[in-house]
C-alpha cells in the first residue's frame, strides 16, 4: 500500500451495469488478465451478483455455480494478481476462499451477515468493508444524513470493531459511492475522502462509471469514462490507495502521470 494500486472489475454475472465488465468465456478471461497485467493491476474483483440498482441476491448455491469455473483459471493461470470476491454472503465468501481467493468485499459491510467477518477471520483474509444501508432490496436507495461524512465516518468506525473483535487483522475501506446516497452527498463525501484515514486502514475508492457520474453529466455509463477519469485522479490526490475500476489502461496513466507532479 506505499504506492496506488488498481483493482479490475470482473462480474459472472448476465446482468452488472457495465457490459464490458461481464465474463464471456475462459479464452475472455485469459485476454482480460492479459490486459490486466499488462496495465500493472495488483487487484481483480470478482463478482457472481449484480449490485446494480434494484438487484435481487442470488443463492449461494447459484453465486459458486457461477464463480467455479472462473476462479480456478484465474488462480491456476495468473497467480500473480490478488483475488478479491465481491459477495455478502458467508457460504460464498468461505467456498471462495478455500480455492485461492485471496480477499472478501462485502458491499453490504456484513451488516446483515456478519458471519462472513468470522469467516475471513478463519482464513486470515482482508476483508473489504463497503458502507451502506439497508439490504440488496433497498441499498442504492438515498437515506436520511444530518452530516453524510460524519454519519458514514461513525458508521464505519462501529462496523470496525466489530470486524476487529471477530479477529479479522486486516481491512480495507470503501465509502461506499453509490450505495444509500444521494449524489450530492457522494460527492461531499469524495471531498472529504482524506479524512477518512483516520480510520486508520487502507481507503478504497469505487466510482467507476458510476450513476454520480453520468446523471451529474446527463450522460451515460457507455460515456462516462472521462468522468470517471477525473474523480480517480480527484481520489488519489486525496490519498485513496485503490482505485477500483472497469478500465485499467486509463487508471494506469493516471498513476503514472501522478507519480511526476
Amino acid at each position: 500500500m506505499s504506492e496506488p494500486s488498481i483493482m479490475a472489475i470482473l462480474n459472472a454475472t448476465p446482468d452488472s451495469f457495465h457490459e464490458k465488465s461481464r465474463i464471456q468465456s475462459l479464452e475472455f478471461l485469459r485476454e482480460t488478465m492479459e490486459h490486466c497485467l499488462k496495465n500493472k493491476v495488483t487487484f481483480i474483483d470478482l463478482g457472481a451478483h449484480s449490485t446494480r440498482p434494484g438487484y435481487d441476491m442470488i443463492s449461494e448455491e447459484e453465486q459458486i455455480h457461477r464463480l467455479r469455473p472462473y476462479l480456478e483459471f484465474i488462480v491456476q493461470n495468473f497467480p500473480q494478481i490478488f483475488i478479491s470476491i465481491d459477495t455478502s454472503l458467508p457460504a460464498v465468501a468461505e467456498w471462495a476462499l478455500l480455492n485461492g481467493a485471496d480477499i472478501i468485499n462485502d458491499v453490504e459491510g456484513g451488516r446483515n451477515n456478519p458471519t462472513i467477518f468470522k469467516v475471513c477471520a478463519k482464513y486470515n483474509a482482508p476483508y473489504i468493508l463497503t458502507h451502506s444501508r439497508g439490504t440488496s432490496k433497498n441499498l442504492h436507495e438515498p437515506t436520511q444524513y444530518k452530516n453524510v461524512t460524519t454519519e458514514v465516518l461513525m458508521e464505519l468506525s462501529r462496523q470496525i470493531e466489530k470486524i476487529k473483535d471477530a479477529g479479522v487483522k486486516d481491512i480495507i475501506v470503501d465509502l461506499g459511492f453509490g450505495f444509500s446516497k444521494s449524489i450530492e452527498e457522494n460527492y461531499e463525501l469524495l471531498n472529504n475522502l482524506s479524512l477518512f484515514h483516520m480510520l486508520g486502514f487502507p481507503i478504497l475508492c469505487g466510482t467507476s462509471r458510476k450513476s454520480m457520474i453520468y446523471k451529474k453529466l446527463n450522460s451515460s455509463v457507455e460515456q462516462s469514462l472521462n468522468g470517471t477519469t477525473v474523480l480517480n485522479t480527484f481520489a488519489l490526490l486525496k490519498n485513496a490507495n485503490i482505485i477500483r475500476v472497469h478500465d485499467v489502461v486509463e487508471a494506469n496513466e493516471i498513476i503514472c502521470l501522478l507519480k511526476k507532479v
